[in-house]
């Protein structure tokens, strides 16, 4: 049997587009920084990061989208953060964001990233942009890199 598997290894050439919200900043900024961080630690420079800031997460599929037709970024990562509130728009944003996002990739065969946090209440939130469940901003980068080399690999 022939396995083929990614590693934590991107190409010297490989950029990185980062579409982040500005909803919910403190947990986003923290996710961004979480990403940018993992990045780093795996040798990807400040220089090969596109950070492209939007109003909220469900914007994030569209951005996603022109990136991805204009091409050049080895995978793009989204990341958002929608908490749950008293109406059912929390449903509509979340499933309309993760639906849109692995549109974005299917269509344009590159590795869409979602760390679009869907969570209950903001505790939550702090509980996965640092906290007690580490850092899914980080989590999404290393996805990334793994998916970047494994997409080189088939």
């Amino acid at each position: 049997m022939n396995t083929v598997e990614g590693t934590l290894r991107a190409a010297p050439d490989a950029r990185f587009a980062i579409v982040a919200s500005r909803w919910n900043p403190g947990i986003v900024d923290a996710l961004v920084a979480g990403a940018e961080r993992a990045l780093a630690e795996h040798g990807i420079t400040a220089e090969a990061i596109d950070l492209v800031r939007v109003p909220g997460a469900w914007e994030i599929p569209v951005v996603a989208a022109t990136l991805a037709a204009r091409g050049g970024h080895a995978a793009i990562l989204a990341l958002g953060c929608v908490v749950r509130g008293d109406t059912r728009h929390y449903e509509h944003v979340a499933d309309g964001c993760a639906q849109g996002l692995m549109r974005v990739a299917v269509q344009h065969r590159v590795p869409v990233l979602n760390g679009v946090l869907a969570v209950e209440d903001h505790a939550h939130a702090r509980e996965r942009a640092g906290g007690v469940h580490g850092n899914k901003g980080e989590d999404i980068a290393l996805a990334a890199l793994e998916m970047t080399d494994l997409w080189r690999k088939l």
